[in-house]
């Protein structure tokens, strides 16, 4: 019998979806403060799953969510990258 490998789910901040963790991209923030694209999705600190559309990274940057769930401010070239990643 075939032992059926296990997909990791996170949850996107923004979304509340559930979604495969590959679909999703990581955000951190280490106890200092400093926020990072995280995308080994292995980088210490608090991470925080995002979908990666605009639509979703554009309201993240209007409600906050990744502020909240981070508990820091997320510096606004974080959220021009996260674009930079969806537009390829």
């Amino acid at each position: 019998m075939k032992k059926v490998k296990k997909i990791p789910l996170r949850t996107c901040v923004v979304t509340k979806e559930v979604l495969p963790k590959k679909e999703l991209i990581r955000v951190t923030a280490t106890k200092e403060g400093v926020v990072s694209i995280d995308l080994t999705g292995k980088a210490d600190g608090r991470g925080a799953y995002l979908k990666l559309s605009e639509e979703v990274i554009v309201l993240a940057r209007k409600n906050k969510a990744l502020d909240r769930k981070l508990e820091t401010e997320v510096p606004k070239d974080i959220y021009d990258e996260l674009l930079k990643l969806v537009h390829g």
